[in-house]
C-alpha cells in the first residue's frame, strides 16, 4: 500500500465515524431515502437549494463505515456547486466505482471522493459506496421530471 491509500483510508475512517454532515437538515427542499438490501445500509438524504445551487445537505442513517463515509465526502464534494456540475459528479463518481473511468484528470473533479477509487476492487463494497450517489441522483431525477421546487420530506 503507498502513502495515498494511507491518506485515502484515514480519510474514510475520519467521515466514517466523526461526520459533521449527519444531522436533520432544517428547512430541506428535497428529501429522499436509500437503502442497501445487501446489507443493511440506509440513509435518508435531505437537500437544501439556493436557485440551481446546492446551498446545503446532510444525512442521517446507518451503515457501515464505506457508506456512512461515501455519503459524508459526497455531500462535501457537492456542496455548493449547481445541479449541471453535480450531475457530473455523480456521473463521474459512478463510473470511477464501476472501472469505466480510469484517467486521473477525469478524476480529479471528485475532489476528496477519488478516495473510493479502490472499492472497485472489492465487490461487496461496490453497493456502499455508490448507496448515497444513487440516493441524490434519484432526488435530482425526480426534481427535475416534477418540476416542483420543494417536495416534502420524508420526515
Amino acid at each position: 500500500m503507498n502513502d495515498l491509500d494511507d491518506v485515502y483510508n484515514d480519510l474514510i475512517m475520519e467521515h466514517s465515524m466523526n461526520s459533521y454532515n449527519k444531522k436533520e437538515l432544517e428547512d430541506a427542499d428535497y428529501c429522499q431515502m436509500g437503502h442497501n438490501p445487501n446489507c443493511g445500509d440506509e440513509i435518508k438524504l435531505e437537500l437544501k437549494l439556493n436557485g440551481d445551487i446546492i446551498e446545503d445537505m446532510a444525512f442521517t442513517g446507518h451503515g457501515c463505515a464505506i457508506s456512512q463515509a461515501s455519503t459524508s465526502i459526497m455531500i462535501d464534494t457537492l456542496r455548493g456547486k449547481t445541479i449541471k456540475e453535480a450531475k457530473e459528479i455523480i456521473a463521474t463518481f459512478i463510473a470511477m466505482i464501476k472501472r469505466e473511468i480510469k484517467d486521473e484528470k477525469e478524476l480529479e473533479k471528485l475532489e476528496d471522493a477519488i478516495a473510493f477509487k479502490n472499492v472497485s476492487n472489492m465487490p461487496a463494497r461496490v453497493k456502499c459506496a455508490l448507496l448515497a450517489w444513487h440516493t441524490i441522483e434519484k432526488m435530482i431525477e425526480e426534481r427535475e421530471s416534477s418540476g416542483k421546487s420543494k417536495i416534502d420530506c420524508c420526515h
